[in-house]
């Protein structure tokens, strides 16, 4: 019979969480079957070299598994540093410190209802707007782009930054530590080629900005006047003033 110790529970629980995250990200970047095409060419090289001790064909996939971390990475580049943001980001591990430090939330974040409210009069304006909240990782480097604010979060204050006129107005705000950190920031631009066409450079540089930390991005289109939520990698479009207050209490961290 098998023993487990909290020890080896433990681990057997982060394996998981780890094994889940890749998977979902596979899943969700469409690269799914190219994993499972490197696994099963793994199970095929250890039935070979292992089981059946074929000597030449082994060689020969020898030879293949020798370069084959570096073809991985080469596939995989995106893939992986957005696996090791996320598995850097906070969230990810929160339930563990909740079960082991019975950490509370601090209640919901005060910047949620000023962003939700400032968000539904540009929508109404159909004025542009990219807000992007700053997670577990740094966003000093792009923070740095643009010019400094440092002020409370508010409706209005988001607003006139955005309004169309506003020499701030392009770029993205950058909200960090519940205040408005910088404003007209620069953000990477997402190369993905699945982003549909009528998404502009908003858009992009919300996926861009999700796709490299676990920040989150808000942004209301000057065409439509949509809100759009993006998050890991990916984007939520039309959703409502609710809804946009929902994700936002649901995503954020402590």
């Amino acid at each position: 019979m098998f023993s487990f110790g909290i020890k080896d529970i433990i681990d057997i629980l982060i394996v998981a969480l780890l094994l889940y995250t890749l998977y979902k990200m596979m899943k969700e970047s469409g690269t799914i079957s190219i994993f499972t095409g490197v696994l099963a060419f793994v199970g095929v090289w250890i039935v070979v070299t292992q089981i059946l001790d074929m000597r030449l064909i082994g060689s020969i996939m020898d030879k293949f598994m020798s370069v084959g971390l570096l073809i991985l990475v080469i596939l995989f580049q995106d893939e992986i540093k957005r696996f090791l943001v996320q598995l850097g980001s906070h969230k990810r591990w929160r339930f563990f410190f909740n079960f082991f430090l019975k950490h509370k939330d601090a209640g919901e974040k005060p910047y949620i209802m000023p962003i939700v409210h400032a968000c539904m009069n540009m929508s109404k304006t159909k004025t542009g707007a990219l807000i992007v909240i700053e997670q577990g990782v740094s966003l000093d480097n792009y923070k740095n782009t643009g010019d400094t604010i440092n002020a409370n979060v508010n409706a209005r204050l988001i607003e006139n930054i955005f309004f169309k006129n506003s020499p701030l107005h392009d770029g993205a705000m950058i909200i960090a530590d519940d205040r408005i950190a910088s404003a007209a920031c620069i953000l990477p631009v997402s190369h993905n080629t699945r982003i549909p066409k009528s998404m502009g450079l908003r858009h992009r540089s919300a996926l861009g900005i999700t796709e490299v930390t676990d920040a989150l991005a808000v942004v209301v289109s000057e065409e439509t006047g949509n809100i759009s939520l993006a998050h890991n990698g990916k984007i939520t479009t039309k959703i409502s003033g609710k809804d946009l207050e929902r994700m936002l209490a649901q995503e954020s961290i402590d």
